[in-house]
């Protein structure tokens, strides 16, 4: 946090944090979130890496989010206006996180300036994210998009795979391995 965030933690803020945050393992495979359940708790993951996705009406897959380390982990529709998700989260390696609820995060902002901080560091990351993909899939092509990945995320290419890169990129696997072998030459 204080890495984040840029600011010095106290000792009581520290008291607080531990108090509040409850540390939490899922196993690889396990499911943070179903389609249908409201998202009550928002995970900031210390370790391991998970997929947010849903399934269209021929059981194919469509993964929406990859989330590694320092992300946050939850719908964030659901979690905020407690609507049914849309959204599966599935661990795809064991998670160690941080587990949290909206009425404890709205404290903690209050409470503890280097927490606001990072959350608004987080939060801004985010949201430029969340614009360069939409921009990427509404007007690159298949390779832009790869590019595109592999230079805002080469990490995801070595730990995740093909197909579920794929999936993010909204690509068939075939098509994805047809890039990557050009990309080579």
């Amino acid at each position: 946090m204080q890495k984040l965030s840029g600011k010095t933690l106290s000792e009581d803020d520290k008291q607080l944090l531990m108090t509040h945050f409850k540390p939490k393992k899922l196993r690889k495979r396990q499911y943070f979130l179903q389609a249908g359940d409201v998202c009550k708790y928002i995970e900031f993951i210390v370790k391991g890496s998970a997929r947010t996705f849903t399934v269209d009406e021929k059981g194919h897959e469509n993964i929406l989010k990859l989330s590694v380390e320092n992300w946050w982990l939850a719908d964030f529709e659901s979690f905020y206006l407690l609507t049914p998700s849309r959204f599966h989260i599935e661990a795809l390696e064991d998670l160690e996180v941080l587990q949290s609820t909206n009425a404890q995060i709205e404290e903690y902002l209050k409470a503890i300036p280097a927490f606001s901080a990072m959350v608004n560091v987080i939060n801004q990351n985010n949201a430029i994210a969340t614009q360069k993909r939409m921009q990427a899939a509404i007007n690159y092509t298949a390779e832009e998009r790869y590019e595109e990945l592999m230079s805002t995320y080469p990490h995801f290419l070595q730990r995740f795979p093909q197909n579920m890169v794929a999936s993010y990129l909204g690509l068939s696997p075939e098509t994805l391995s047809r890039i990557r072998k050009n990309a080579l030459k």
